[in-house]
């Protein structure tokens, strides 16, 4: 169902080395792999003699050793966190101390919504509950330094409190986890919200940025173009979803093999809460029913 993005798998970046991926701006991947952030968490470096680190990367002793060498020196003025999950958020504490810089985000980690009465995030370990702004950034603010200036851009969906940041007169944003250029994104109840990530997106394919430096994985170019087909994959979950339903009630694991061929066995539980995502929004949409709150191990039928 995947099969019209036109995803970069080949990636490949040495985990320490900091490299020029665009003017102004390095990155420096953490060696940190596996299923769900693919070759590692990549951290970027913004700006030439003032620099701003965008997402940490996790708490790895020689990933915040090359961090700190990659910097020469030169002088932090902020570290901006996309969202709070562990993988980029987690070397924060000890490059905050290291840099003196203070800590930049949309907000705490918090759930896009409640959790229903039994409900268990089989995703919890992931996010950083412990972390709190020395600012709070507000949805249009700017973060400027030396030669740079940021817009901060609210894009919650993957994470309630996910942020992406334009790099002003460069033509590119830093994404985080919302787009990336190997695989979809995961949105994951109750962190994560299909409405809101589907909006993030729209808002996204509106703006004339063609380049998208992402959280993991390699440079997403022609992005108005790759968000388009981002929406028209989603999209067709969606009718995917409502053809199995359509052979009668399911449960989540039921409709996960109808529609997710081939999948990783390890990302099995993951691929049942996007669906469950877009669960949710069908029933708030009333297109899909469900016995009580559209939870995990939930029977869902068409309304």
């Amino acid at each position: 169902m995947a099969d019209d993005i036109p995803f970069d798998r080949d990636f490949r970046a040495e985990p320490g080395v900091a490299e020029t991926v665009a003017e102004g701006v390095q990155r420096i991947l953490a060696p940190n792999p596996g299923p769900f952030t693919f070759t590692g968490t990549c951290t970027y470096l913004i700006g030439e003699a003032e620099v701003a680190i965008l997402d940490p990367g996790p708490d790895d002793a020689t990933h915040i050793a090359a961090v700190l060498a990659a910097l020469r020196g030169r002088k932090v003025s902020h570290i901006l966190l996309t969202h709070t999950h562990r993988d980029h958020s987690g070397a924060l504490a000890a490059l905050r101390e290291a840099t003196g810089a203070p800590a930049l985000a949309e907000g705490p980690h918090r759930p896009a919504r409640p959790l229903a009465v039994g409900e268990i995030n089989p995703l919890d370990a992931a996010a950083d509950k412990d972390f709190r702004p020395d600012a709070v950034l507000a949805d249009g603010a700017r973060v400027r330094g030396a030669g740079w200036c940021l817009e901060a851009l609210a894009t919650p969906g993957h994470t309630a409190n996910h942020m992406a940041f334009a790099l002003e007169g460069a033509g590119l944003i830093f994404v985080g986890d919302h787009v990336m250029a190997w695989a979809t994104s995961i949105v994951a109840p109750p962190d994560g919200a299909m409405g809101d990530y589907m909006a993030s997106l729209r808002r996204l394919r509106g703006r004339a940025e063609s380049l998208y430096l992402p959280g993991h994985g390699g440079p997403v170019r022609e992005a108005p173009a790759f968000v388009e087909r981002y929406l028209r994959h989603r999209e067709a979950r969606e009718s995917g979803i409502l053809r199995a339903l359509g052979r009668g009630p399911c449960a989540i694991p039921d409709i996960v093999r109808a529609i997710y061929i081939g999948l990783d066995p390890r990302l099995a539980t993951a691929a049942g809460l996007s669906t469950l995502a877009h669960l949710e929004e069908m029933v708030a949409r009333g297109e899909v029913v469900t016995e009580g709150a559209a939870a995990f191990d939930g029977v869902f039928r068409l309304a």
